[in-house]
């Protein structure tokens, strides 16, 4: 399982640093970017459980904390919440090609904007959080969701890094 949660946490990793660098300029164009480091989350949390995809959503949240301007704790937060409900879902459906990883995705998009929601007005606007109403939130959603059966097909290269041994 550590062996998991370290892979893990690299790619996340990797793909915060790819998302805050070569794909900011999507934000300018889509007024939105993919959430590439969610998906990895959620193809790890899925396969291996909800205590790997807890944990994993911990230190790659606590790392794209370090890498973002959010306040400290907030992608912590969110991350460990996502990756434990996706880990609940361990085994619960068989892993196709396209509608699973996109449906996956798509949820967590939706969690994480709803989280963000929350937290938002628990802490009086201190948390940035989506509105429903303008195109961010909706853009972000199609862009993980197109990309999520594509992701979940590259990562399946690694899954004798990510994935437990059966």
């Amino acid at each position: 399982m550590t062996k998991n949660i370290i892979w893990t946490t690299a790619f996340i990793a990797a793909a915060g640093i790819l998302q805050s660098t070569l794909l900011s300029p999507l934000a300018v164009y889509f007024y939105a970017k993919p959430d590439i480091a969610l998906d990895i989350l959620v193809f790890s949390a899925y396969l291996n459980g909800m205590m790997t995809g807890q944990i994993s959503g911990f230190f790659s949240g606590l790392f794209l904390d370090f890498l973002s301007n959010a306040p400290l704790g907030l992608n912590l937060f969110v991350r460990t919440v996502i990756g434990a409900l996706t880990g609940l879902l361990h085994e619960t459906f068989f892993l196709d090609k396209i509608i699973l990883p996109a449906a996956l995705c798509a949820g967590a998009t939706l969690l994480k904007a709803v989280l963000l929601l929350l937290l938002n007005f628990l802490f009086a606007g201190a948390v940035p959080a989506y509105s429903f109403s303008t195109p961010v939130l909706w853009v972000e959603l199609a862009m993980n969701t197109v990309l999520a059966p594509f992701i979940f097909a590259l990562l399946k290269m690694f899954t004798n890094l990510i994935s437990k041994k059966r």
